[in-house]
């Protein structure tokens, strides 16, 4: 039975912070994007929205990561899925800005879920074997409503404190490269 794995896109592969830095910085000067006011917020995401086919613009946040993703999973015959859950902008919609970013990027043929709610009933109604997220209240909910493993990408030194009694169903890694050596070390079958 093959690997059955899902993918979230922003903070994971693609560079959304980056970018929504880059128009705070347009449109609030040279302002952190961690101070931005709750108006702000609400003023930069209405911005972004109206941007047309903005999911498309998104950089990698590992240069070829997409790519390799890509060749592994053929190589090992994975079943990948992305789910994200990135809101509509003009253009497309997000789900088809969505594939053409991951094509654009070295994955032929994605299958994209634009989702809400609880990460880990999407894995229990999936049947996932395991989830790959940047956030870990993610992780929580996916160990906690399903028997999938969560990988958290955390790039940041120091462990989040929502995982500081280490979850014994949450790797950590530092990138989606070591994310790929782990997946490819639990081989072909879950």
């Amino acid at each position: 039975m093959p690997l059955r794995v899902a993918f979230d896109l922003d903070g994971v592969l693609a560079d959304l912070d980056g970018e929504l830095g880059r128009h705070a910085e347009t449109l609030f000067g040279a302002t952190p994007r961690p101070d931005l006011t709750r108006r702000q917020v609400s003023r930069l995401w209405r911005h972004v929205t109206c941007l047309d086919s903005f999911w498309e613009t998104l950089p990698e946040l590992e240069p070829g990561a997409v790519a390799r993703l890509a060749a592994r999973a053929r190589d090992r015959g994975w079943e990948v899925i992305f789910l994200t859950a990135r809101p509509e902008c003009e253009g497309a919609t997000a789900q088809l800005q969505t594939q053409r970013w991951l094509t654009a990027h070295g994955y032929p043929l994605p299958s994209v879920f634009v989702v809400t709610g609880s990460r880990g009933l999407i894995a229990s109604a999936l049947a996932l074997d395991v989830v790959i997220d940047d956030r870990p209240d993610h992780c929580l909910d996916i160990v906690a409503d399903s028997r999938a493993r969560a990988i958290l990408v955390w790039r940041e030194q120091e462990r989040p404190s929502l995982l500081a009694s280490a979850h014994q169903d949450i790797d950590v890694v530092g990138s989606v490269a070591e994310c790929l050596e782990r997946l490819a070390a639990r081989g072909k079958a879950a």
